[in-house]
């Protein structure tokens, strides 16, 4: 119950609402998406491990988002964007590829080697694009199967939070 609680209070604060359905916002995350994937693999090829895994992410992230908008759910809070993606489309598989480069982002991004137990390596930026680019084909096929009937069942779903 607690994470239904988190989102009702994003619902409250308004960083988390319907909104009309977007294509056109859709597209442009979309791009933000792919252009953040080509980054993330300039990167791992300089050796830039730590900024490779953040733009894994953000590759997931902005994808999830052109989800949302199509959908016609605006949310501003990455935890919010990942946790209404579980509730309102089911995708556990999905909900935990970014849950777990949304944990490995913020290690590597806030945290130094001596703070936290972890080891930046050229495999585990490679891990992360490897399950980024997993991500990025089953949510585009979640994003091209999307009938106007499922976007109004979410919609509906989406009011009914409690």
């Amino acid at each position: 119950m607690k994470k239904l609680s988190f989102l009702i209070k994003l619902k409250i604060d308004e960083k988390l609402k319907l909104v009309e359905p977007s294509d056109d916002i859709c597209k442009s995350y979309t791009e933000k998406s792919d252009n953040c994937m080509k980054s993330a693999k300039l990167l791992l090829k300089n050796n830039l491990y730590e900024n490779s895994v953040s733009m894994s992410y953000y590759a997931m992230y902005n994808l999830l988002t052109a989800l949302l908008f199509k959908t016609g759910v605006k949310c501003e809070n990455h935890a919010g964007s990942i946790l209404i993606f579980r509730k309102l489309f089911e995708r556990d598989d999905l909900f935990d590829i970014i849950s777990f480069a949304k944990e490995e982002r913020i290690d590597k991004q806030y945290y130094i080697t001596s703070e936290k137990d972890f080891v930046l390596t050229k495999e585990s930026a490679d891990d992360m694009i490897m399950r980024a680019e997993d991500f990025l084909v089953k949510m585009k096929m979640v994003l091209a199967e999307l009938t106007n009937e499922q976007i109004d069942q979410i919609r509906q779903r989406f009011k009914t939070l409690k």
